[in-house]
């Protein structure tokens, strides 16, 4: 098991647009950074990695610090749990994507 911070800042451009007056991080977004901290953990490249299920149980605000818990799953995936204080928001599995 590993432990890493995702720290999102609070102005990236894309949440200008997501959405005006309440903006939240895209899910996609948050994706790309959990696979590329799976990827460093890992020493490889982030093209190594494809997110095989994924579940947004919260939403995450530009700003938030995200606690993520990388765990070695059966086959080679990784489970991730991302959470922002006692507060779960994104749990899901990665793969290994062998063409990579």
């Amino acid at each position: 098991m590993s432990r890493t911070i995702l720290r999102l800042p609070a102005d990236h451009p894309s949440v200008e647009g997501h959405f005006p007056g309440n903006p939240i991080f895209p899910g996609a977004l948050l994706l790309d950074e959990i696979l590329h901290a799976i990827a460093r953990s890992r020493g490889q490249l982030v093209t190594a990695w494809l997110v095989k299920s994924a579940k947004f149980l919260r939403p995450v605000r530009p700003g938030d610090e995200l606690e993520m818990e990388l765990t070695a799953a059966p086959g080679g995936d990784i489970r991730f749990h991302c959470r922002i204080g006692a507060l779960e928001v994104v749990t899901g599995l990665a793969r290994s994507d062998d063409t990579a």
